[in-house]
């Protein structure tokens, strides 16, 4: 297949390696010295003992890249505006666009069943509905990550746990289709797990889990994800995890996620910075409104109390806001 991977950083990063690795016809959208590097010596993948090294089309311009069979976005939602001004010309009259991000997506209400409450306002996830224009709704596949990865260096790509690569994709109103078979086939002939799933959007709040009640205490605590083994921080994830949990049931996604799934003695915390951590760190926009406030926004329209979710969205607002990197 011919595919392009849209912000090839960290998730990125990885799997445009693994899939350019699998014989397939890759080209990545990067910028700076990340592309200069890639251009250079090739995209390199650490991920254990394993090491790829991948040549890969890469520009900062898609129309050096032309139309595509299939464009994973792993840009943040932060960065979608960039997005609309140059993925056009990757777009043939049919090329699927999986956007691979954390959080509640744009298109949400897209597809969404008549037997689920109507999604809220999520018109700041697509200012002016700029995306929804430029790629077409009849483009959109869900799609719905769990990998953890850092650029090591420029045009260097660690994968934190190499036996942890998953890609859920999905139509938006969740049918089955040829292009949706077409890429679980591609990303697991490339190492990629690759789940069939009859819901996306449980796919979706199943990760948000571990954003919205873990990665945010990581943001206010400032620590790895290992601050939430500390009793006063592992009270306050449990806490926000049954909130989140209430909030997705009112919205008919009731999730077999039990706390001591996320937060239980026997879970093995790492050392591991989540990307909204690491985001604050390094000056980066953050994923502000698709992790934290757009479900805080669901639980509004549903009319489910969330103190500890309305608490940590006003610490994450002010912190991300006092650095220049989220405007509420």
């Amino acid at each position: 297949m011919r595919i392009c991977v849209y912000g090839a950083g960290a998730i990125g990063g990885n799997f445009a390696a693994r899939l350019a690795a699998a014989g397939n016809d890759v080209s990545i959208v990067a910028r700076g010295a990340h592309l200069e590097a890639i251009r250079g010596k090739g995209l390199t993948l650490l991920a254990g003992d394993k090491k790829i090294v991948a040549k890969v089309k890469a520009s900062d311009r898609p129309a050096d890249l032309g139309p595509q069979d299939a464009v994973l976005v792993t840009l943040k939602s932060s960065g979608h505006h960039a997005l609309a001004e140059g993925i056009e010309p990757l777009l043939g009259p049919d090329t699927p666009v999986a956007f691979v991000q954390n959080g509640i997506p744009w298109w949400y209400g897209h597809g969404l069943s008549k037997d689920r409450p109507p999604a809220p306002d999520l018109s700041r996830l697509d200012p002016g509905g700029t995306i929804a224009r430029t790629v077409g709704l009849h483009r959109v596949v869900g799609a719905v990550v769990s990998s953890p990865n850092h650029v090591i260096e420029p045009g260097v790509i660690e994968n934190e746990v190499p036996d942890r690569n998953i890609l859920w994709v999905g139509e938006p109103d969740d049918r089955p289709s040829p292009r949706i078979e077409a890429l679980r086939t591609a990303l697991k002939a490339a190492g990629i797990g690759s789940p069939a799933t009859t819901d996306i959007r449980y796919e979706i709040w199943h990760k948000l889990m571990a954003n919205l009640t873990g990665s945010t205490v990581c943001l206010v605590t400032g620590q790895p994800v290992h601050v939430q083994k500390t009793p006063l921080v592992n009270r306050l994830s449990r806490r926000a995890h049954a909130e989140a949990l209430a909030v997705a049931a009112a919205h008919g996604v009731v999730l077999d996620d039990h706390p001591d799934q996320r937060y239980g003695p026997k879970r093995v915390y790492t050392s591991h910075r989540p990307s909204i951590l690491q985001d604050y760190d390094l000056g980066r926009p953050m994923e502000i409104e698709s992790i934290v406030r757009a479900p805080v926004a669901f639980a509004r329209s549903a009319g489910v109390d969330t103190p500890t979710l309305d608490a940590i969205e006003s610490i994450c607002v002010t912190l991300a806001h006092a650095k220049g990197l989220y405007a509420p």
